[in-house]
């Protein structure tokens, strides 16, 4: 599976793709929702999964939820952030998020919201 990762810190994303490990056959990088947009280019089902986080220069995650919802109903998406207040979470899923990671996250609590995004969007 093809997966994209949106995060303004590269550690973050080294982080991820460590943590990803089997689930992804390649792993695509953007560090901000500009270039999120640029690499997806309006293609739906070019990814299969894409993990996003908030608080990015440029275009927010948010923002970037928004304008991949205009095109792409499909494609998961899951918003890792630091912002962890209920509304933020609720506001999220309201804009087309399919899950939602909290940083700090343990490498096994990000691959459970992982794979029950995945099997959910399977069944």
């Amino acid at each position: 599976m093809k997966i994209l990762l949106v995060d303004d810190s590269k550690t973050m994303r080294n982080i991820q793709k460590k943590c990803l490990g089997e689930v992804a056959t390649e792993i695509a990088e953007a560090g901000d929702g500009v270039e999120a947009l640029a690499e997806i280019n309006n293609e739906v089902g070019k990814f299969g999964l894409i993990m996003i986080d908030w608080n990015m220069p440029n275009m927010n995650g948010f923002q970037l939820v928004q304008e991949i919802r205009k095109f792409d109903k499909s494609t998961p998406l899951i918003m890792c952030t630091t912002e962890a207040e209920k509304a933020r979470v609720v506001e999220a899923i309201k804009a087309g998020v399919n899950n939602y990671v909290i940083k700090p996250f343990t490498p096994d609590s990000m691959m459970e919201k992982v794979n029950a995004t995945l099997a959910k969007i399977a069944a």
